[in-house]
This record gives structure tokens, C-alpha cells and sequence, in this order.
């Protein structure tokens, strides 16, 4: 990292930008092109490190790409502002990168514990799972992050 400065090297850090992201962006090796996809997600801390979930449909080119080569790259971020500084114009925010490898959940308790991570996390804790008919059409997959690194400029006070 260039900005040794704005790195962020707490693991407790990294994990709490993480968890007050919105949205994670997968990016994954295509046929001709990187692809990039924005999901909701849900996670949990194994052994120090994060493993996200999330939710697609059956089908798709995040699947297909996803059984060729299961290595990615994950990103998170919060915007803060662009900010006028004596120096010129900054932004400031905060961003997590990290890569591990997908795979599709097949165990049915563990399906359920990524869709009720997913909940969670956008603070629907209590819905229940039963009431979700759309269920039958939706694969979990989970990402075990094996390295991550976290960068911030944050807001001046």
C-alpha cells in the first residue's frame, strides 16, 4: 500500500468496517472481462478472519463464473464527503479489500445460518425464514476471506 498512512492494520478495525458496510462487490475472473457484482450479505468471524454470505438465484453469470474459478476479490466501503483541505480536495472514507475463495452452502443448517446472517445484518433479526417464498429460488454461498486489508481516510474532527 502505497498511503502507509491511511492503512488500517487492527483486524477489530477492518472487521468493524465490514460489518457497518451495506453492500460487499465480488469481482471474479470472466471469459474476457473482471466482473463485478454488488451483493447483500450477512458474516461471521472464524478463527479471526471473516466469512460472508450471501444470496443469488440459480442461475446466472456470477454462477457460471463462480464453478470456473472459485478465487475472488471482495471490497467494502463507506463514503464519507469529499472535503476541502489546505492541500486541495480529498475524500474521505473507509474501505476494506480482502480475497478468499466462493463456494456454494449445501448443508441446510448452515443455508439457514447464512440467510438468518444475512437478516441480521440489515437488523431483521426477527423475520422468520418460513415466510420467505422465494427461498426455493436462491442459492447461499459463503467467502472465507484468507487475507484483507483495510484503508481509510476519515473525517477530521
Amino acid at each position: 500500500m502505497r498511503r502507509k498512512d491511511r492503512e488500517i492494520i487492527s483486524n477489530d478495525e477492518i472487521l468493524n468496517i465490514l460489518q457497518r458496510s451495506n453492500t460487499i462487490r465480488i469481482a471474479m475472473y470472466g471469459d474476457k472481462y473482471p466482473y463485478v457484482v454488488p451483493v447483500s450479505f450477512g458474516m461471521e468471524i472464524l478463527n479471526e478472519k471473516p466469512v460472508l454470505y450471501f444470496h443469488c438465484a440459480k442461475q446466472g453469470l456470477k454462477i457460471e463464473y463462480i464453478e470456473k474459478n472459485p478465487n475472488v476479490c471482495v471490497e467494502a466501503d463507506t463514503f464519507f464527503k469529499v472535503q476541502k483541505t489546505e492541500h486541495g480536495i480529498t475524500t474521505r472514507y473507509e474501505s476494506v479489500i480482502g480475497f478468499g475463495k466462493c463456494e456454494e452452502v449445501e448443508n441446510q443448517d448452515e443455508i439457514i445460518k447464512g440467510l438468518q446472517l444475512i437478516l441480521e445484518h440489515y437488523g431483521q433479526i426477527d423475520y422468520p425464514l418460513e415466510r420467505c417464498k422465494g427461498m426455493v429460488n436462491v442459492k447461499i454461498y459463503k467467502i472465507e476471506l484468507e487475507e484483507f486489508t483495510g484503508k481509510a481516510n476519515p473525517v477530521e474532527e
